[in-house]
């Protein structure tokens, strides 16, 4: 075969995955090996490749590659979320521009659209990420809204409903405007925002007397139903019994007394808005108010707002402050700054209302799953270990968990209501259950499956992923079928520390109830992936490149090389292109070593030089230590240390000295002995690095010899760890050192490598003679001789050894060393004009420190010095 003179990434690529693809080298089914697993992040349905999906993925192929070539049954399970914020947004705006609402359609309907969307726009990153180079078990691809799927998020549903686990209850939630629909606690992002605050005079009933109160909305006014002083609050005994009217609507509310006002806060009153503040609401239940909620879903005021109803809650404010202001009832504003909820997805502010959701109970579920991470017998390991505090923070102070949305588009509750009764409903997987509970439970016999009504809200996204380690064996319905004990439970978990509480934590607790273990053993968090100004990638910084056109410019391998240099464990990594240039670079580098050792010819005539059989003992020591040292990288999960051990193994070792050390003389041949041990060596450094570049060392490995589809790369049996000897390293570190020491002299004295030299040493060190022969093949050193005096010449020391090579004029190149000489000549005399002229200034000379001036003097004297040597080394040339 020839060999191309250049490595080409854009060829190479696909031709291997399609080959790999092929050959069903990515799927695993269950046999007598021990099974390696992990379990993708399911990424949203709607999401493209980003570089953070880039980091990720690629650390899962690396831990999945490296896993095959140790012998395991690597099983590495794809998928995408169904994500039903994001996708039902898509959906309803796709729709609309179709001039079709939402609201005009049946669920069905809805959900037919929402499933044809997917089918043509959604798992375009699963096809992305095979450019990467993703070796994942296509033909186990699951997606969370899938039959089987579902099912068994229904089951689980019922299970913990059943349990009385799960609940119905009205609740103070956070309501999202934009996705008109509930989120967790977990999906709200608190922001510190600059708004104002405004005092609000209310007039007091039956007398000109007033009270002021402070809040952040105004436009909440029309939802008051109380003013609430602190009994022990001497400036308001007089309000004691009586009652306030609301400005504008003139709604006249109690005066209640309650601690919970704190008297040093705001004005010492304060409104009580129920409907729409989570502690108001504790009040009235407290003090029996009557709740109005003042706004529609979509957070306009309805018809509580008066001339203001239809208009948004944001427009409302600025409006009625206005006339608030006009009317004599705003006394004056503060610039104020406080945290606001937004919502993870759409970013929209977050309105507090009150609703009947569903709930599941966490306090006790939680437990077993801090045991299982924070216990004296923990079985999960976090890395890095300190996103521990921020699991214990989380999982210790757990709420109980809002699952329900009222969206259309996930898993729909399987309750089913039997009349219009708060609680006149039963919990079933299918209606057909469902009505003989609802028999059971009225009495009535003669009820029909027309008489129930789903209740029409969907599930949490997160109550489905949560199950994800399960769910993709098929462990929750059928809890002992063969590949949920194989696989289950699964091995690494890579994913980001913004997750930990929504999905890592969940899964656990999940874990535990259903399987009663862990899901995996390890969770590798990683870091965020910023710029080189450490500012987060986005599309609005425009800061986050196309990672497919990274692809095409660097390769899939100088990609993942890039992402990995600069990926230090569990910290933010600072992504500069620059990386994926060295990745690329590296890649060609290793291509011109692979083509230099095929282009020797081969000789089976000739014995073996000492040379090349000490150099071959070395480089085994050296690379038994590299695989032993990337061996405990792996176990602490610093790739991006394992993958730099390999990259100066192959780099310098390889290339830079064993390749040097070996190779023939010019157009001579190589003897075989060395010539296969060579090549041995070049497999095991392409099986080491393999996980982490698998294209070009697919590549190479191919072009090696002719191989079979049972002889490929990607399935090849990992180096074995053995012993070594630490003496032969230190003796060639210490060799390394002589031979750049004569390099240096023959560049700083121009001497050509093809005029041989003598070197001469005061051996102290007593090292090693072993590698003499490495010093003269690879710096033309006719003769090493042993002195004990110094030898006349050009000198370097290494550890107490001092080596000093002869000079002579006919080794030297006078034309190239004058002009060296002269250069720095000028310079030094440069240097000195400047020293000379800092000491003749008398108010430097004054004013300076003693120890200031010695220096300054020192220095002069040394550059006089350094003057008159090279003058005098230019008069022995001319």
């Amino acid at each position: 075969m020839t060999i191309p003179s250049k490595y080409d990434a854009s060829k190479v690529e696909d031709k291997w995955y399609a080959y790999w693809m092929k050959n069903n080298y990515f799927h695993s089914t269950p046999d007598e090996r021990e099974p390696y697993t992990i379990v993708i992040p399911p990424p949203n349905v709607t999401g493209v490749l980003h570089m953070g999906h880039m980091l990720n993925n690629t650390i899962q192929d690396v831990l999945i590659r490296r896993a095959r070539l140790l012998g395991k049954n690597a099983c590495w399970v794809p998928g995408t979320d169904h994500a039903s914020i994001a996708t039902e947004a898509k959906v309803v705006a796709k729709l609309k521009e179709q001039g079709i609402r939402k609201s005009d359609l049946t669920r069905e309907e809805f959900l037919q659209h929402a499933f044809d969307w997917k089918d043509e726009y959604g798992g375009k990153i699963l096809e992305q990420l095979k450019k990467l180079g993703a070796s994942c078990d296509w033909e186990r691809t699951a997606f969370t809204m899938d039959p089987e799927m579902s099912e068994s998020v229904i089951k689980v549903f019922v299970d913990l409903y059943n349990k009385g686990l799960i609940y119905r209850g009205f609740r103070m939630v956070n309501w999202d405007p934009e996705a008109k629909t509930t989120l967790s606690d977990e999906e709200v992002i608190h922001e510190e925002r600059q708004g104002n605050l405004y005092y609000l005079e209310y007039k007091i009933e039956g007398s000109t007397d007033t009270l002021t109160i402070a809040t952040t909305r105004p436009e909440t006014i029309f939802g008051d139903t109380a003013i609430c002083i602190n009994p022990t609050d001497e400036r308001f005994t007089h309000l004691k019994g009586k009652k306030a009217i609301v400005p504008l609507c003139g709604r006249i509310i109690p005066i209640i007394e309650d601690e919970y006002v704190d008297v040093e806060f705001g004005t010492g009153c304060l409104k009580v808005t129920p409907a729409h503040d989570e502690n108001d609401k504790n009040l009235g239940d407290k003090h029996q108010l009557e709740v109005i909620d003042i706004f529609y879903d979509d957070a306009s005021l309805n018809s509580f707002g008066l001339h203001y109803q239809g208009k948004d809650r944001f427009v409302v404010r600025k409006e009625i402050s206005k006339e608030l202001k006009e009317k004599g009832f705003l006394v004056k504003t503060e610039v104020h700054t406080n945290k606001v909820g937004t919502s993870e997805r759409t970013k929209a502010v977050i309105e507090p209302r009150l609703s009947d959701q569903w709930f599941l109970k966490m306090k006790d579920l939680a437990k077993p799953a801090i045991d299982a991470v924070l216990g004296e017998d923990a079985t999960i390991n976090l890395y890095p270990k300190k996103f521990e505090n921020t699991y214990r923070h989380w999982m210790e102070n757990v709420r109980d968990w809002n699952i329900s949305r009222q969206l259309w588009w996930g898993q729909q509750i399987p309750a089913y209501f039997y009349g219009d009764g708060k609680e006149d409903f039963v919990v079933a997987e299918n209606s057909a259950d469902a009505l003989v509970l609802a028999k059971e439970k009225t009495g009535n016999a003669s009820l029909s499956a027309s008489d129930l009504k789903q209740d029409e809200d969907a599930l949490d996204t997160w109550f489905s992923s949560w199950l994800w380690p399960m769910s993709v064996f098929d462990g929750i319905r059928n809890p002992e079928n063969e590949e949920i004990k194989y696989y289950y439970p699964t091995n690494d978990l890579v994913t980001g520390p913004d997750i930990l509480f929504f999905w890592v934590a969940r899964m656990i607790v999940a874990g535990y109830e259903y399987k009663g273990e862990k899901p995996f053993q390890n969770v590798y968090l990683t870091g965020l992936v910023r710029d080189k100004q450490r500012r987060k990638m986005s599309k609005s910084l425009g800061n986050s490149p196309d990672a497919l056109k990274l692809i095409d410019d660097y390769g899939a391998d100088g990609v993942r090389v890039g992402l990995l240099l600069s990926s230090a464990a569990g910290n933010d990594l600072m992504f500069e292109e620059d990386l994926c240039q060295q990745g690329k670079g590296f890649a060609n580098k290793i291509w011109n070593a692979f083509r230099l050792i095929k282009g020797w010819e081969v000789d089976a005539s000739l014995s073996q030089p000492k040379t090349s059989k000490i150099g071959l003992e070395w480089y085994e020591a050296k690379f038994q230590k590299a695989i032993a040292e990337i061996e405990d990288h792996f176990s602490k999960y610093r790739l991006s240390d394992a993958l730099m051990a390999i990259y100066k193994l192959i780099n310098d070792d390889f290339s830079s000295w064993l390749l040097e050390i070996v190779k023939p003389a010019y157009q001579k041949p190589i003897d075989k002995n060395t010539f296969d041990a060579i090549i041995e060596v070049l497999e095991n450094n392409l099986k080491v690095l393999h996980p982490f570049m698998p294209f070009l060392t697919e590549e190479i490995w191919q072009y090696i010899a002719d191989r079979t589809a049972d002889e490929a790369l990607i399935i090849a049996k990992y180096p074995i760890i053995k012993e070594y000897d630490a003496n032969i390293i230190a003796d060639f570190d210490f060799t390394s050192d002589v031979i750049s020491g004569i390099r240096s002299i023959r560049k700083d004295k121009n001497i050509a490598f093809k005029d041989a030299i003598e070197l001469f040493v005061i051996d102290s060190e007593k090292n090693s003679k072993e590698f003499d022969d490495v010093i003269q093949k690879l710096t033309n050193t006719a003769t090493i001789t042993a002195v004990s005096e110094k030898v006349e010449g050009a000198s370097f020391r290494v550890k107490s050894n001092e080596y000093f090579v002869p000079i002579s004029i006919e080794n030297i190149d006078v034309e190239a060393e004058i002009i060296k000489l002269e250069g720095e000549l000028k310079r030094a005399q440069g240097f000195l004009f400047g020293i000379s002229k800092k000491l003749s200034n008398e108010r430097f000379v004054s004013n300076a420190p003693e120890q200031v001036l010695a220096l300054e003097r020192k220095k002069e004297a040394d550059t006089i010095a350094k003057i008159e040597t090279i003058k005098s080394s230019l008069v022995s040339l001319k």
